[in-house]
């Protein structure tokens, strides 16, 4: 093999290796989201055996079954992409141990040619000769390096064959076991595609039972906006009453630094907002994206926003905020460290808290008890109360809203994923 060809031949190795270990980089990400996939899937499927299969919880196992049926095909995708990119990964690993293969089979057949020349060599005595019959010390010397560089020349080839050999018993042995994730990743994937025909099934069927049912959901959904609308107001009122008093305490500091200030011009100071809501409200607007659930586990099953009803067409809900259904007895916990500026039983909602984090404001609500009252300080994460199970379906869920004074925010943007 000529030296370009060796060259080009080193080369193409060295990029599929480089092209083996980016696709490992993708395979592990598609490893962690198909993991997590599967814990979500696990999560909702322990919540909707917590469901009542009865008339009263038909909408609330309908809801919940979407999300599950939503995560399934999201993890089909997922095991489909790193199914894909394991055969990548396969060819490219196949494609060099044919490239080892011929290496080891070419280096060997180079040293053997050494080898032979070495032994004739010392069967002719020709490197003692080679040395003895040079014309002078410093021939000799230079004839002496030479043999040196020649050993060790012939030293590292062997080495060479050595760690190539190994390099390629690796090779096979990740190439045996590529293709044996390949397998199990197959059976997960057509376990996972039977699953998701079945839950489409239970999903058609209870949606027949819902269009039968739609006088109750009716019903039911007046009596729901009914105590959102009591909520909304509840809500209103303490951030409005909240408002008023740090509107107040800016006017006060802003009088106080008009009456120690040079005031000889007679112009009014401009109240602004105190240093120490700039701060909490700097700090909650640092940590949009970031921000803890308000449970510890939980799949959110209503979103935030105008949306169509899920089985009653042609009518439109209103949420301001999301719903996340977690375990029965679940704690719910504050998302920021903040003052408890108001606790409520509403209707239809439970017990209410609302923190206050400098100009931003959380609620959380559909507590079954609450354990702190107006004035506490609480930290993140610290406990506010237990969610409320409901009687009729067994579910549990907390409703959770972040406003910013007097605008609502939606939730799903200021929580991590």
């Amino acid at each position: 093999m000529s030296h370009s060809r060796k060259i080009l031949h080193i080369l193409l190795i060295l990029c599929l290796l480089a092209g083996a270990a980016i696709a490992q980089q993708s395979r592990k990400e598609l490893e962690e989201k198909r993991k997590k996939l599967l814990r979500d899937i696990e999560q909702t499927s322990g919540l909707l055996k917590q469901t009542k299969e009865d008339k009263a919880a038909t909408l609330s196992r309908y809801v919940t079954l979407q999300r599950q049926i939503h995560k399934r095909e999201q993890l089909v995708e997922t095991v489909k992409e790193e199914m894909s990119v394991l055969l990548d990964n396969i060819e490219r690993t196949a494609t060099v141990v044919v490239a080892l293969s011929d290496d080891t089979e070419r280096l060997k057949g180079e040293y053997a040619k050494i080898a032979r020349h070495a032994y004739r060599q010392k069967l002719m005595r020709s490197d003692l000769l080679f040395l003895l019959s040079a014309k002078s010390f410093n021939d000799a010397f230079r004839r002496w390096q030479y043999l040196r560089q020649y050993e060790r020349y012939r030293q590292r080839q062997a080495k060479l064959i050595m760690e190539t050999q190994q390099t390629l018993v690796d090779k096979i042995k990740s190439l045996e076991e590529r293709k044996a994730e390949k397998e199990k990743l197959l059976t997960t994937e057509q376990r996972q595609s039977r699953m998701l025909g079945m839950e489409m099934q239970a999903k058609n069927q209870l949606l027949e039972e819902l269009k039968g049912d739609e006088a109750r959901l009716a019903h039911d959904l007046e009596s729901k906006q009914a105590a959102a609308n009591k909520l909304n107001k509840a809500i209103e009122k303490v951030i409005r009453d909240e408002m008023d008093r740090i509107r107040r305490e800016e006017r006060a500091a802003a009088s106080a630094n008009a009456s120690n200030s040079s005031s000889a011009s007679g112009k009014a100071t401009k109240p602004t907002a105190t240093p120490e809501v700039e701060s909490i409200s700097s700090e909650f607007q640092g940590n949009r994206g970031r921000l803890p659930w308000p449970v510890k586990n939980g799949v959110i099953t209503g979103r935030f926003g105008r949306q169509p009803h899920p089985t009653i067409p042609n009518i439109e809900i209103v949420n301001n905020g999301i719903d996340i259904q977690t375990d029965k007895g679940s704690q719910v916990r504050s998302v920021f460290e903040g003052t408890v500026v108001g606790t409520q039983f509403i209707p239809g909602f439970d017990y209410m808290v609302i923190l206050q984090h400098g100009s931003y404001y959380t609620v959380y609500s559909n507590l079954e008890e609450v354990s702190v009252k107006k004035g506490d300080k609480v930290a993140i994460k610290q406990a506010l109360g237990r969610v409320n199970t409901d009687a009729k379906t067994n579910t549990s869920e907390v409703h959770f809203e972040i406003w910013k004074e007097k605008t609502r925010l939606n939730p799903q943007e200021w929580v991590g994923k």
